[in-house]
């Protein structure tokens, strides 16, 4: 076991918080150790720290950096090789439910209450035994392209993800961020189709990015939609890169993106509605956003925030993980299809714990 897992153990039996985070295409692990068992808030966006966001922005938790201990640790590839997992079935629990929610949801955009929402299940898997190293180093393993990250708070739980979709980094008044959908099983083709639902979708995504940007930002990149691999899956991934006004527009850049279009629909409030009345369960942090916020733990660079969306995560409790997956509805949607989606989609954590 290495010196950076050994801290973890030692932090989890005494019961106290930590968040541990591989950035994307990056060598290093980074852990932050709390030094109390405090629940604190983000209360100033002028705060450094490690940010752990809701989706419906009703908390904010904060792993400040003045009450952490900072380690940085070299990744070794040779200590975290695994054979591939093979069982990839899909599920036969939960599609009932979730393909009449896709089917409310496509009535609701054809009465014109929305364009776009975005539906997401949990889906529930029970585990022999959870080896929460094992676990990260199958994420390291697997995805080397996207945030990896475990964050534990006795006041809050156990959570690990592996997520392909960047909301912002900003480096001092430099910033970028990406409009990220459509999602098809990765495979060999050279050339990968997308439908016009899906591109309807990723427009949308962008646009809403665009809109809610312009008015704090300049000089503002668009660049065309093309294919990003994250994983086991493909999507359809912009960019769009720019400055900002002035150093207080990192937090109303925040603030206008999350949630964003991709995790939540447009217009936002009444998107955001529905999912609370109609999804049937708590997303908690699924969807919320999290990671640096004022200062680069690898560099202790200062004026650097780089936060990511929280998808393709899941709750560890006991012995048992609850995976949250969601697809992004348009009018020309199929509810078997965008099940499917979301099967798809949860094979990126059952990997790492099956």
């Amino acid at each position: 076991m290495t010196d950076l897992f050994l801290k973890i153990k030692t932090h989890q039996d005494q019961n106290l918080p930590f968040v541990i985070f591989c950035k994307p295409n990056s060598e290093k692990t980074i852990g932050l150790f709390q030094k109390n068992d405090h629940l604190y808030f983000l209360e100033s966006f002028d705060k450094k720290g490690f940010v752990f966001a809701a989706f419906d922005n009703s908390t904010t938790p904060f792993l400040p950096l003045e009450f952490c201990d900072v380690f940085v640790e070299k990744n070794n590839s040779e200590t975290y090789f695994f054979d591939a997992i093979q069982n990839e079935n899909s599920p036969k629990q939960g599609n009932d439910f979730f393909e009449e929610l896709v089917t409310k949801s496509v009535a609701a955009i054809d009465n014109g209450l929305f364009q776009k929402v975005v539906t997401s299940r949990r889906e529930i898997v029970e585990l022999n035994s959870f080896d929460l190293e094992v676990c990260f180093k199958r994420m390291l393993q697997n995805y080397p392209s996207a945030f990896k990250y475990c964050f534990y708070h006795p006041k809050i739980g156990l959570w690990m993800g592996a997520t392909p979709e960047q909301l912002v980094k900003v480096k001092e008044l430099e910033f970028e961020t990406v409009a990220l959908a459509g999602t098809q099983k990765a495979n060999d083709i050279k050339v990968v189709k997308w439908s016009p639902k899906e591109e309807v979708e990723q427009q949308l995504v962008t646009d809403f990015i665009v809109e809610n940007t312009k008015e704090f930002t300049k000089e503002l990149n668009v660049s065309e939609p093309f294919t990003a691999n994250a994983g086991s899956i493909f999507h359809i991934k912009t960019t769009i890169s720019g400055k900002l006004k002035n150093k207080k527009a990192v937090e109303k850049i925040i603030n206008a993106l999350h949630p964003t279009s991709a995790v939540c629909g447009m217009p936002r409030e009444a998107a955001k509605d529905f999912i609370l009345q109609h999804e049937g369960y708590n997303r908690e942090f699924y969807s919320g956003f999290l990671g640096e916020l004022n200062i680069d733990f690898a560099t202790f660079r200062t004026q650097y925030s780089d936060l990511f969306v929280n998808l393709r995560c899941m709750k560890i409790k006991e012995n048992r993980a609850e995976i949250f997956v969601g697809c992004g509805i348009t009018k020309d949607s199929n509810p078997k299809a965008e099940y499917i989606e979301t099967v798809n989609k949860a094979m990126t954590m059952k990997r790492c714990i099956l």
